[in-house]
């Protein structure tokens, strides 16, 4: 279990949020709701250990989730604004890069079946710098469908996507989330997830 206890965090001088606290379980989903400038990008740099809170704690199955910031990070696998490819690899090439793997290794099965989930196998050999906006999305979602972090955290992951692809990142969430995953995500539009729960920000 995640569970937040009176966070609150300063963006330079701002106070963005105070005493807030929520927890997820196994298996659960948040999204974070509210305006523009509201927070939610700055919590979920704080639940992934790339902010300090100004006051409050998180904790992981009861213990300081952040007193081993590298433990931490092993459990976290993000994907924020920014795509994070590398333009000069083909797609499957920044798969296998992504999980450490070495080309025609035998983890690159989980290559294929990542490439499959976001409907990317027809351009696995393409320079990833002649994707699309939205292929290009779908390039850097698919590199959770590589990881076996439990908490997932996504600031609008469905940015530019259209709605076949939002069905399918539907389809990667559930599979997360039914080996006991978490998600939390930050979104203005409604995400493909069932028995969500939401924290809005004001």
């Amino acid at each position: 279990m995640l569970k937040a206890e009176g966070l609150a965090a300063f963006r330079g001088e701002r106070l963005v949020f105070r005493d807030l606290s929520f927890a997820v379980s196994p298996g659960q989903a948040l999204v974070l709701a509210g305006p523009n400038g509201s927070g939610k990008s700055t919590l979920l740099r704080l639940l992934a250990g790339l902010g300090r809170a100004a006051a409050g704690r998180l904790l992981w199955d009861g213990q300081d989730a952040l007193a081993d910031r590298g433990a931490h990070a092993g459990r976290v696998a993000c994907v924020g604004h920014l795509d994070a490819i590398k333009p000069g690899l083909t797609v499957a090439e920044n798969l296998t890069f992504a999980a450490g793997l070495e080309p025609a290794s035998p983890g690159s099965g989980l290559v294929a079946a990542a490439l499959q989930a976001l409907g990317l196998t027809d351009l696995a050999d393409l320079p990833a710098r002649m994707l699309s906006a939205g292929q290009k999305r779908r390039l850097a979602l698919s590199r959770l469908a590589l990881t076996t972090a439990p908490l997932w955290l996504l600031d609008e992951p469905t940015l530019g996507l259209d709605t076949a692809s939002i069905g399918r990142f539907g389809g990667v969430l559930a599979a997360h989330r039914d080996r006991g995953g978490i998600v939390i995500a930050a979104t203005h539009i409604p995400l493909p997830l069932a028995d969500v729960k939401e924290l809005r920000l004001a």
